[in-house]
Parts: C-alpha cells; sequence; structure tokens
C-alpha cells in the first residue's frame, strides 16, 4: 500500500527489480543517496529497501528485498550513519523512523550481517559518546532505580504471575508456560547447589525475591537476599509476609559488596550483568569473605562468547551501566580466590524464548502500557524486547550457568543425575 507522501511524489522515479541501477533518484539529493547506500553496505547489503522523507528509494543489490526501513528526516539518516548501535534505538523509539516487515526477522538480518567490529567512524562515536555508567556503590543505585523502579504494576503485566521472574525460564519440555519454565528454572538453580534443609543461603540481587522465597518454602533454608531496588524489596518483604517466609527469609535493601556473615551457599541470578567487569575482583573478595569452608555457588548472568560493550542504545536509554561478561572475564572472580568451576551450562535459547514470551504478554497488554507511559515508552521496550530476542537467537549473548565451590572441597556430585530425574519439570 501506497503512503501520502509516496503518492505526493509520482514523479520519483521507481527501481524495477533486477536492472542495473539501485538507487532512485528524488529530492533528497545525491548525498543522500550516498550516504543511503554507505548505511546498506554497512549492514552487509542487507536485503532491505530504505526509502527517504522525500518518497525516494534506494534498494539493495539485485533489487530484492524483505523488508522496508523509512526514515523520515536527514538528521535521522546523518546519525545513523554515525552511530546506528545508539541512533536506531533512539530514532525507532520517537518514530522518526519506521520497519515494514517482521520486526525480529530484520534484526536478526540486521545482527547476521552486520560486522561485529563495526567500522571506523562507528568506533570513534562508541569512544566518544557511549561511555558506560559507573558502578561505583552510588552509580550502582542509580542505574539500578533507572530500570527496576518504574513500576511493579509495569512488570506484573509480562512476567510469571507466580514470582515475577526478570531472569531467563528453563524449558526442558516444548509445551511448558512461562510460569512452569520459570518454576523449573528455580528448581534447576537450587539443585545445582544441592541445597539440604537448615542450610544458609546469601543471595546476590534477588529481583522480586521468587527464588529466595522458593529455596525457603521448597528446600527448607535460610536465606539472607540483597538488593538496592526500592521498589523490588518492598514487594519481596510484603510477598513473604503473605506466605508465612518471614521467619526463613530476610530481605536487605543493599550493595552486594556489603554482604556479610558465613553461608552454605552463595547465588546470584541476572545480578552479574549489572556488576562491570571492573569490580569482578571485588565480587569474588566478597564471597570469599561469606562461603563457608565447604561452600558452593552458582552464578546466572546473560553474556558473551568473546568481551564486547553492551549495545550502546541499551545501555543508555534501558540498562545503564549493563555489560555482559565472557566467561574469561568471570574467571576474574573466581582465578584470585582459588575457587574451582564445577560447571558451565548454556541456556542461550531458552532466554530467546522467555523473550518471546514475555514479548507476546507484551503486546496483549500495549494499551496499558501506553496509558502508564507513552507511545515513546512502548516502542522503546517494544524494540528493546525484541531486539534481545534477536540478539540470543543469533548468538550475539549467551545466557551462562556457572557453578562453583573452594578448591579443596570433595563434597561435590559426580554426576548430573541430580538435575534430570525423571520426576522432574513435570506441571503442577
Amino acid at each position: 500500500m501506497r503512503t501520502e507522501q509516496e503518492t505526493a511524489n509520482e514523479s520519483t522515479p521507481v527501481v524495477e527489480r533486477g536492472l542495473t541501477p539501485h538507487r532512485s533518484m528524488g529530492r533528497a539529493g545525491g548525498l543522500a543517496h550516498w550516504l543511503t547506500e554507505r548505511l546498506l553496505r554497512s549492514c552487509g547489503d542487507m536485503p532491505v529497501r530504505i526509502v527517504l522523507w522525500d518518497g525516494s528509494e534506494c534498494l539493495p543489490r539485485g533489487g530484492e528485498y524483505r523488508y522496508t526501513l523509512r526514515i523520515h528526516n536527514r538528521a535521522t539518516l546523518l546519525r545513523l550513519i554515525y552511530h546506528p548501535d545508539l541512533y536506531f534505538g533512539e530514532a525507532y523509539s520517537s518514530a522518526e523512523l519506521e520497519v515494514e516487515g517482521d520486526l525480529l526477522g530484520f534484526l536478526e538480518t540486521v545482527y547476521t550481517r552486520h560486522a561485529a567490529s563495526g567500522g571506523l567512524m562507528q568506533k570513534l562515536a562508541y569512544a566518544l559518546i557511549s561511555r558506560r555508567r559507573s558502578t561505583s556503590k552510588r552509580g550502582a543505585r542509580r542505574n539500578i532505580s533507572h530500570h527496576y523502579d518504574i513500576g511493579n504494576d509495569f512488570y506484573r503485566l509480562w512476567l510469571d504471575r507466580e514470582a515475577m521472574q526478570y531472569t531467563c525460564a528453563y524449558y526442558p519440555r516444548d509445551d511448558m508456560t512461562l510460569e512452569q519454565a520459570q518454576r523449573a528454572k528455580l528448581d534447576h538453580v537450587c539443585r545445582k547447589l544441592q541445597l539440604q534443609p537448615g542450610e544458609t543461603v546469601v543471595e546476590a540481587g534477588c529481583g522480586w525475591g521468587g527464588l529466595a522465597r522458593h529455596m525457603a518454602r521448597h528446600y527448607g533454608v535460610h536465606v539472607r537476599a540483597y538488593n538496592i531496588s526500592k521498589e523490588q524489596i518492598a514487594f519481596a518483604r510484603q510477598k513473604a509476609e503473605e506466605e508465612g517466609l518471614a521467619d526463613l527469609v530476610e530481605y536487605v535493601e543493599d550493595d552486594y559488596r556489603n554482604i556479610d556473615g558465613q553461608y552454605d551457599a552463595f547465588v546470584s541470578v541476572g545480578m552479574l550483568e549489572h556488576v562491570g567487569p571492573e569490580n569482578y575482583h571485588e565480587l569474588g573478595r566478597v564471597i570469599d569473605r561469606c562461603l563457608k569452608a565447604d561452600g558452593r555457588g552458582l552464578i546466572h548472568t546473560i553474556g558473551r562468547n568473546y568481551p564486547a560493550p553492551m549495545n550502546a542504545w541499551i545501555e543508555k536509554h534501558i540498562f545503564p551501566g549493563a555489560r555482559p561478561p565472557s566467561l574469561q572475564e568471570m574467571t576474574r572472580i573466581f582465578e584470585p580466590w582459588h575457587f574451582a568451576i564445577n560447571d558451565v551450562e548454556n541456556l542461550r535459547l531458552h532466554y530467546a524464548r522467555t523473550l518471546s514470551d514475555w514479548h507476546q504478554r507484551y503486546e496483549e497488554n500495549v494499551d496499558k502500557v501506553r496509558e502508564m507511559f507513552d507511545e515513546h515508552f512502548v516502542r522503546a521496550w517494544r524494540l528493546y524486547l525484541v531486539g534481545s530476542i534477536a540478539a540470543f537467537t543469533t548468538g550475539q549473548l549467551q545466557l551462562f550457568q556457572v557453578t562453583f565451590n573452594r578448591e579443596r572441597s570433595n563434597h561435590l556430585p559426580w554426576s548430573r543425575s541430580h538435575l534430570y530425574r525423571d520426576d522432574l519439570h513435570r506441571p503442577e
């Protein structure tokens, strides 16, 4: 279907597929089209038609395309050339550009085609304007509040209804609901930790407190859980009271660096992304300080196959201060303190499935989200969720679960059979 802008520009030359030129010169001018071609080439000449603000278009070589990218003004085009990782998200959120066709397919194509290292201009732009936010104690509190303190009612719209788990679920069966998969994830973590009744557990970064309550209710352990999000801590304390678990679970509104006491197990699910590699040595020191001689631990985190910064737009607008680690970077937590890594599991495709379930519920409630915030917020979080699915399906992001213990501890399972008994992961 033609837009009003295209109808008003009937004189704009149209390129037929298969003919030699792959651009049509409209009033935007030769420089704009040269820049548009450069943008296409920077994305690996992907199958995208780019339509400019005057209705003129630029086609990929061969003329075949599956998606249309509409750029509504010259400034947006220039910003996309300068730093696409940052300004694509900003322009999409403000509707200064539109994507026609399946947004997920478009983003998967971009991630697959676009060279991971980027060009010289992109590297310079990142160095100049995409400095990661501080993850000091004060900076971490600001970063967490930016993302997690925007309202429990918002997250309740699209997270699981049982525990509001905002981390990767676990789908050992294809027919699982989001609630069943999140419950399976909690059990998967607990079994990896080999929890026994009466033991003590410290949790760093507890979200809305679902894991702590699950460990206490189903495994009989005492949990001390730390978090610096006011909204999440208030919710977690209320739920513990309602569920009669306040005597087993203590929620502490404080930074992980202030953890004290001695515990049988350390666990952190979805916090390491916010810590920053510059603080990994300190995190290791905290774990060493609080873990008993036969203690064990688990860290669950979004990660990468090689060190790289977070997408510039997500780091600036969605997750300030975030940086998913590579496995090599994670060893800075363990090696200085002589921790032994026992097992590493990658749940990458489980996170893609989790995000798909979240996105479906988000779209089902998008009118409520719009009422809570505005259209800019709606588009930004849609891009964040769909872009995250694409990042996991294309391998740009990973999901690591790493278990570890003191190097001299011999109280270890000799197989993984305790994780995969026949009675596990059945719907309740």
